[in-house]
């Protein structure tokens, strides 16, 4: 259960990127108030854990609707968590942990940036709706390891709206340097994962004559 808690923990400090939200959700509430800023924090947050808890529970099933199997989703979010691991450590953009040039263009002109960009994709991107989809499936069956899950998800969750409320703060104590520091080390660690989501969703699929496991 403890390994299960770490393992979800780390997935979703790198998916979600509490420090990279942190800093997007300060330059675009600049010319905000203080109150403002908590208000949109707050609300972002919320619709975030709705969204990621919608697919941590009911994800497994839509898929199963959609005749999408389980190896199959393994091979995919592999694929998209090691985009985002490389992401991490190169310090380049795949596109899937962040906003595009048309998406920042549009959110400039809004005045609640609650639900778009930050809520969706910011906070709850598709590589953090993959994560949850993926972990509750391996822990299926087991509804501690799934509470475990679902724990170091609103844990993670609950760090990003501390640094969306701290995000000036928190960018003078780390600074430039001691951010890409610690999202270079999750990186690292999120590329293992994903390619050993990515083996075991090969194993299971029979593709190597073995069978589905």
């Amino acid at each position: 259960m403890i390994e299960t808690a770490i393992v979800a923990a780390a997935t979703f400090f790198a998916t979600i990127g509490p420090l990279d939200v942190a800093a997007m959700f300060a330059v675009m509430t600049s010319e905000n108030t203080p109150n403002e800023r908590r208000r949109t924090a707050i609300r972002g947050t919320l619709i975030a854990t709705v969204i990621l808890l919608v697919f941590a529970l009911l994800g497994e099933r839509m898929l199963a609707g959609l005749g999408i199997s389980l190896p199959a989703l393994r091979i995919a979010g592999g694929i998209l968590l090691l985009l985002i691991g490389i992401e991490m450590v190169f310090a380049m953009s795949s596109g899937a942990r962040t906003t595009t040039d048309e998406e920042e263009l549009e959110a400039a002109t809004r005045q609640d940036i609650a639900v778009f960009p930050l809520a969706t994709p910011l906070i709850a991107g598709p590589g953090a709706m993959g994560a949850a989809i993926l972990l509750m499936a391996d822990a299926a069956g087991d509804w501690l390891l799934q509470a475990a899950v679902i724990a170091a998800l609103l844990i993670m969750l609950l760090l990003t709206l501390i640094g969306m409320l701290l995000a000036s703060q928190l960018q003078r104590l780390l600074g430039v340097t001691g951010m890409q520091v610690i999202s270079r080390v999750f990186g690292v660690l999120l590329s293992a994962l994903a390619v050993q989501f990515i083996l075991d969703g090969i194993a299971q699929s029979g593709l190597l004559g073995g069978g589905p496991a």
